[in-house]
């Protein structure tokens, strides 16, 4: 496993995925039969890549059990126990995502071991935790792309809510305004998110009427209108309202951490998270929704969206400020006569060109492969330095 390899990688097809956005990526035939939602690039037990050893593709995980100090690099391996520790994804929302946030690690560890006592399967439909790992990611925008991030300040949310008040609501609202603080942030969602079904009918009728008022005046608004034409009738329709709203430009990213409620409306993005599958689910879903478990692990502080911008690191590459010890992005363009010379030493790499047509040439062997839109391939630590040139741009993972 001493030189880089190609990888084939496996689509996960839901719901809210797009019939275009992959397809037109990868060069397969478009509209697909199925939306399809992500595009897997890691170890992850659920759905690993491929790589060609000895003739044969075999799974991601099995081959760095094998060669995991090869693969991972020694570092790498021992700190995350011969396993890789971030999951590489292309994101292609159509629809809007549920509402969720993911566990910390101690959370994961204590829920999986959890539901392993109880017997629950890991593909259970009521599982919550499907592994014993956290999930801090990050979410890089390959088109425009409209997110909820973290709850945003209260005297935000307060006008927002004013604009649209109920008699349904008016008693939450008013215990929210005079207690502004962590405490009645999580009081006013709880109250929020345990609505009755019967209950929230005529709430939501009666604020829908107040929300197509303002449409034109805030993209709030448009969203929460969208959300119901999209849900019908789910606490999910007051998400934009409880939530900072951002439409992120192309190259532009969000750090999210755990506990964190997030969810990405549309667009196509490049996401790098912790190598999990654990999600809790608080709404804009027919998934599985757990909602007093949603409120163990959720982060009931106001913030302030923090767009991050990628940082200029050689005549190639730039690379996104690190938040997390698992992963790291960076963006490298190559042009005539302008390729890219990677360090001598490094550890396990993902890349993935997402336009143009490029070749990857390891050192001192005159090694290559060609890698061109919507194909990825996995550097081990043990190759070394290597170059990319051509024409394109790729997003690479890595290790910290």
């Amino acid at each position: 496993m001493k030189h880089i390899h190609l990888l084939k990688n496996s689509i996960q097809e839901y719901a809210w995925g797009s019939y275009t956005a992959i397809p037109d990526l990868l060069g397969t035939p478009s509209p697909s039969e199925k939306p399809q939602a992500e595009l897997w690039m890691g170890a992850h037990h659920k759905a690993p890549s491929l790589i060609k050893h000895k003739n044969q593709w075999q799974a991601l995980d099995k081959i760095i059990e094998m060669h995991p100090k090869e693969l991972l690099g020694e570092q790498v391996a021992d700190k995350f126990l011969n396993k890789l520790p971030y999951l590489f994804k292309i994101l292609a929302a159509s629809k809007p995502l549920s509402i969720q946030a993911h566990p910390s690690r101690e959370q994961a560890i204590k829920g999986f071991e959890r539901e392993n006592r109880q017997g629950v399967p890991l593909d259970a439909y009521n599982r919550n935790y499907r592994d014993d790992n956290h999930k801090p990611e990050c979410i890089c925008a390959l088109s425009d792309f409209w997110a909820l991030c973290g709850f945003r300040r209260i005297p935000e949310m307060l006008l927002l809510l004013s604009k649209i008040s109920t008699p349904g609501l008016a008693s939450a609202i008013n215990d929210l305004s005079e207690k502004p603080d962590s405490k009645g942030l999580r009081d006013f969602f709880q109250r929020l998110i345990t609505i009755s079904k019967s209950e929230i009918i005529p709430i939501l009728n009666e604020t829908m009427a107040k929300v197509r008022l303002h449409i034109q005046d805030d993209p709030v608004f448009k969203w929460m209108h969208s959300l119901y034409e999209a849900y019908g009738n789910d606490f999910g329709v007051f998400s934009p309202i409880l939530l900072n709203l951002v439409c992120l430009k192309p190259g532009q990213a969000l750090f999210l951490p755990s506990g964190e409620l997030h969810a990405y409306l549309s667009g196509l993005g490049i996401e790098l998270m912790a190598n999990s599958d654990n999600v809790l689910r608080g709404g804009l879903t027919p998934k599985h929704i757990d909602v007093p478990e949603l409120l163990k692990i959720l982060t009931f502080e106001e913030k302030d969206i923090e767009i991050i911008t990628p940082q200029k690191m050689g005549e190639c590459e730039e690379v996104y400020p690190g938040r997390a010890e698992e992963f790291i992005l960076s963006v490298v363009k190559v042009e005539s006569g302008n390729s890219y010379h990677s360090r001598d030493s490094h550890n396990v790499e993902i890349i993935i060109c997402i336009e143009g047509q490029t070749l990857i040439s390891e050192y001192p062997v005159e090694k290559a492969i060609a890698l061109s839109k919507g194909q990825s391939a996995i550097v081990p630590a043990i190759c070394g330095e290597y170059r990319i040139e051509g024409n394109g741009v790729l997003y690479k993972a890595s290790v910290p």
